[in-house]
């Protein structure tokens, strides 16, 4: 069967076990000529420093762009807010608020533990001293992604770092907007460049005269950006490889079908590379959908991008039961996962691999994207099978802590040297011996 925009398939058809087999087996691709280029963009940066941002700046976004224009000045971001909205800043406010309320659940706690030998153990968590964040110039600055910038800085600051940066292309004039300098002001961002692309990765993770290095490199952008993040990965941690957007949504027969077109349009509109399926028991919802994508694609100004999408990557399957619908959607481990059925709590427990889902017919996706609370940076690409949104804990780390007693190193010494030797490793198992010839 097919749809006016998407095909509507059978789970159990040969067309459908072969379209589900390529959904669960999708990765990140990177083209090597893109790697080629970006690995010189950040050999030159590297290099060259502030003059190399200056040059790629002017290339590519901004052709009046000067070295003394690298960092927005504080009086920039002060002016930004009579240019804002007053209601776009009061729900900016309120977004950041929710976000932060759920991302202090998420703060780890230091612990240590006591043996009866008086040996002490624990871990320390500890902020890194400083985290980086990218945010996209969406068209020029004309859709400023204010959410992202919510989104990667509130953690970081929770976390407790000490320095945060954002970068984020200047327009063709050479301002940023000034909803973004809102967002990062007050998230708590302490820095702000108006740089883009891999050159601020680049930065960012090697610094320059103007941009000393970070720890943490976080946030979304193209293709060039995710190469960039992947070749300085080790050199700094990254936040994630993330693919393009996608959703799937399992539903019944009551999930009303504007509800489901408008919940896949509102990720096929992001890219044309982007993937919305909807999972359903109903024959009758499945049609209706399919007609529904097509009567709403109208309405939207992304309409070019969101046909593309639903042509190339959209996908209508009709499962037996919802219990099979629940074993397509933990094979593909989708980035968003929203459960539009009667009862969505009783199908909870048979999901295991998704970054977020949202469960009833009035959660749909975009209200995670912006003020629910819970990060909208998910793993994409099936790699929520081991990996997890962007929180907290992406801007710490642990260190182990170990005291031993003389009684308690006595006890575990003769155990240390026989691993050692096995291993042939003899100096460990002297580094322990030598300690136990000195007592005797």
């Amino acid at each position: 069967m097919t749809g006016k925009i998407v095909k509507v398939i059978r789970a159990d058809s040969h067309e459908g076990k072969r379209a589900l087999s390529a959904l669960s087996r999708r990765t990140v691709s990177i083209p090597e000529e893109i790697e080629i280029r970006v690995k010189d963009i950040i050999e030159t940066v590297k290099s060259q420093g502030d003059e190399a941002l200056t040059d790629f700046t002017r290339q590519f976004d901004c052709p009046e762009f000067t070295p003394s224009m690298i960092r927005v000045s504080e009086e920039e971001i002060d002016r930004a807010f009579d240019k804002v909205d007053a209601l776009l800043i009061s729900s900016i406010q309120k977004a950041r608020d929710q976000i932060d309320e759920f991302h202090r659940r998420q703060l780890p706690e230091s612990w240590f533990m006591t043996r009866e030998n008086g040996v002490i153990l624990g871990q320390m968590v500890h902020p890194v001293d400083a985290a980086g964040l990218y945010v996209p110039g969406g068209q020029g600055g004309k859709t400023p992604l204010v959410s992202s910038v919510l989104m990667n800085g509130i953690p970081a600051r929770i976390a407790g770092v000490n320095r945060i940066v954002l970068c984020t292309p200047p327009g063709p004039d050479g301002f940023v907007s000034p909803a973004l300098l809102v967002a990062a002001r007050l998230t708590g961002i302490h820095e702000v460049y108006r740089v883009g692309s891999a050159w601020a990765i680049a930065a960012l993770a090697y610094g320059t005269e103007t941009i000393k290095p970070v720890d943490v490199v976080a946030g979304p952008g193209n293709i060039y950006v995710t190469a960039a993040k992947k070749l300085v990965s080790g050199t700094v941690a990254i936040d994630m490889i993330a693919g393009p957007s996608e959703i799937l949504i399992i539903a019944d027969a009551s999930a009303p079908p504007a509800f489901v077109a408008a919940d896949m349009l509102s990720q096929a509109e992001h890219d044309p590379l982007a993937t919305s399926i909807l999972v359903t028991t109903s024959e009758r919802l499945a049609i209706e959908t399919a007609n529904e994508l097509e009567h709403q694609l109208a309405r939207l100004e992304r309409a070019e991008t969101a046909r593309k999408s639903l042509e190339d990557n959209g996908l209508i399957i009709i499962a037996s039961t919802t219990g099979e619908a629940c074993k397509i959607a933990n094979s593909i481990g989708p980035e968003h996962l929203e459960l539009m059925v009667e009862d969505p709590w009783s199908l909870v427990p048979s999901i295991r691999h998704a970054g977020a889902i949202f469960l009833g017919r009035f959660s749909p996706e975009p209200i995670g994207d912006y003020i629910a609370g819970p990060n909208h940076v998910l793993p994409t690409m099936g790699t929520a099978r081991f990996s997890s949104a962007l929180g907290v804990e992406t801007f710490m780390k642990k260190s182990s802590l170990i005291y031993y007693t003389e009684e308690g190193f006595e006890q575990d010494a003769d155990d240390v040297m026989r691993l050692a030797q096995i291993e042939g490793l003899t100096a460990h198992r002297q580094s322990v011996e030598i300690r136990k010839k000195a007592k005797g």
